[in-house]
């Protein structure tokens, strides 16, 4: 009988695979394998089927908005008006927030980009149908994320 479970990469994942050899189980019947995690994609904008919950708009809407304001009210003491210094202030405020928002994202994927350590790691189990119940236990004892019986 298999029993297979799942964890977070942590030092449970030692533990748990320590004490089953403490109780018994052989190493050559523990398989412990990390799964790789898919690198998230370069994208910057968003589409109808993929959505990552960044936006690069937000900022350069409030300070396009800013921009316009001040631009529509000191617009009245410059020479172009207050309409022109309003669309201007606009653009610039706009330009202004969406490279900041895109900086700010850049940065954060550079950072994030390596995922060392995050992964999860599967343990499979080549057990007895008596030490299942035991096997059973260490592995939920031991913080498992999931816990599965398979039979051969």
């Amino acid at each position: 009988m298999y029993v297979i479970s799942s964890f977070k990469h942590s030092a449970c994942v030692e533990l748990a695979i320590t004490e089953l050899e403490q109780n018994g189980i052989t190493r050559e019947k523990i398989l412990a394998v990390p799964l790789e995690k898919k690198k998230k994609e370069g994208k910057l904008f968003d589409t109808i089927n993929r959505a990552d919950g960044v936006s690069l708009f937000d900022l350069a809407a409030a300070l396009g908005t800013i921009f316009m304001v001040l631009g529509v009210i000191y617009g009245y003491k410059w020479v172009w008006g207050p309409i022109i210094w309003g669309l201007i202030g606009l653009a610039g405020g706009s330009a202004v927030g969406f490279l900041i928002d895109l900086f700010i994202v850049l940065s954060r994927r550079q950072k994030g980009s390596s995922t060392a350590g995050s992964e999860d790691i599967v343990v499979m189990v080549n057990c007895d149908r008596e030490k299942t119940e035991m096997v059973e236990k260490v592995l939920w004892d031991n913080y498992a994320s999931g816990v599965t019986r398979l039979e051969k």
